[in-house]
């Protein structure tokens, strides 16, 4: 399990984000509120960086779990283990965050185990509790906890996804990748690189984002951007940071990389 905690942050340290609309002020009526939240969109458009920007300007720990196949309700919520011969229980990431306060984040929820999301449901309702039936603890959130999840529903097939009983437990709000000037401020900010070249590599990635009859699983993200971004800005030339930051990540496949390759060029000219 990759688990990310960030203590109550600086009053100056508030990671980036480029605000595209109302999703701050909705950020933080949900937590006022005791509100869950779930936050769909592509891979790479900025949901994490958003939980990281709104638990550093809320001033709250951050737990961030990466979920996948292998996690289990027990990863969450914690377990027994045998230290100096004692046993001892020792609290997940979820169990920290309730008993402490803070945003407990889990990143494609739906990539875990079935019975991670029936732990949740206590936890997004009006009882806000998490059982701990290995410990006999019913554990009573505080104001100061909220659950987020995200997933990508475009990249989800019919084995996972989120059941509508489950869904609707949640506030829910959809991300994409931000406008052309949006994206351009990101990949300057993040980067340092000139407004000429983060404009072109936005407009490659909004060509490739509109190409029909390649088959892509994802399209070219804003992070992949900034990766590409930081390549040109360390020196590497255009074509093999184009290559190495957005052709080879997106593909294995020789024709769609060639389609690729064809798709750039008419951007560059």
């Amino acid at each position: 399990m990759s688990v990310v905690f960030k203590e109550k942050p600086a009053a100056d340290d508030v990671p980036f984000y480029h605000a595209t609309g109302n999703e701050e002020r909705l950020f933080e009526t949900a937590f006022a509120q005791r509100l869950p939240l779930l936050l769909k969109g592509p891979t790479g458009c900025g949901k994490t960086r958003f939980v990281s920007h709104m638990a550093a300007r809320l001033g709250v720990p951050l737990y961030t779990v990466s979920c996948h196949d292998d996690l289990t309700a027990a990863d969450l919520t914690g377990r027994f283990l045998i230290k100096g011969g004692e046993t001892v229980w020792a609290d997940g990431p979820l169990t920290r965050a309730v008993r402490t306060g803070g945003i407990c984040y889990l990143d494609e929820v739906v990539e875990a185990r079935k019975d991670v999301t029936v732990v949740l449901h206590p936890l997004t309702d009006d009882r806000r509790i998490l059982p701990l039936d290995r410990t006999g603890e019913v554990l009573q959130a505080p104001p100061g906890f909220m659950l987020v999840v995200s997933y990508n529903p475009g990249y989800q097939n019919l084995l996972k996804q989120l059941k509508p009983s489950t869904r609707q437990r949640f506030l829910a709000m959809e991300f994409g990748f931000p406008d052309p000037e949006s994206e351009t401020v990101v990949i300057m900010r993040e980067t340092g690189i000139d407004r000429d070249r983060a404009a072109t590599l936005v407009r490659i990635a909004g060509n490739i984002r509109k190409l029909s009859g390649i088959d892509l699983e994802e399209a070219a993200s804003t992070r992949l951007l900034v990766y590409c971004a930081t390549l040109l800005m360390a020196g590497v030339d255009f074509d093999s940071a184009v290559a190495a930051a957005i052709i080879e990540p997106l593909s294995d496949d020789a024709d769609i990389k060639a389609g690729l390759r064809e798709a750039i060029a008419i951007i560059r000219g």
